[in-house]
């Protein structure tokens, strides 16, 4: 770590290589598009590169990597025109692409995809990600209650899709 930061570029490469993996199925996860969430991704780590010698060691590594993925990614959702017409076709592209097979999405992937943004970032986030409601609400800038109610939600529909499958 104290050779990232200190601008060796074997040493955040490895970091790249450990942390890649995780940071994609964040992204994929709040964005629902896989083209979006490789150049989402990529921008996670310029500013990683970037934000590398702030990193105090509060918290672990991959806490505050985290924060900073989410942060991108949300920061790019809102920058794009359209955003929201983009992931509902992202969306249901995924959505048809695992109902014909072409593509190996678990069950729970496959709901999360069809839940609606800021109730499937509330879940990405909660659910998934173990965050607190405080900190989804700090990070997408939404009350407390919306975020459980939010999470709440997202729950019932997943329950009722899956139902709704097995039947």
């Amino acid at each position: 770590m104290a050779r990232a930061i200190a601008g060796d570029v074997n040493a955040f490469q490895r970091l790249y290589q450990t942390y890649v993996g995780k940071v994609y199925g964040l992204v994929l996860r709040l964005c629902g598009d896989r083209s979006q969430a490789d150049d989402m991704v990529q921008e996670v780590f310029i500013q990683l590169w970037q934000k590398l010698a702030n990193f105090r060691g509060d918290s672990k590594f991959s806490t505050w990597l985290h924060a900073v993925a989410t942060n991108v990614t949300l920061t790019e959702l809102r920058k794009q025109k359209r955003w929201y017409q983009r992931i509902i076709k992202a969306g249901q592209q995924v959505q048809q692409e695992a109902d014909s097979g072409a593509m190996d999405l678990s069950e729970l992937d496959r709901y999360v995809m069809k839940l609606p943004d800021q109730t499937r970032w509330v879940f990405v986030l909660a659910a998934l990600e173990g965050m607190r409601h405080e900190e989804i609400a700090d990070q997408l800038g939404i009350a407390v209650g919306t975020s459980k109610a939010q999470l709440h939600r997202a729950k019932q529909l997943i329950e009722e899709w899956a139902n709704h499958d097995a039947a």
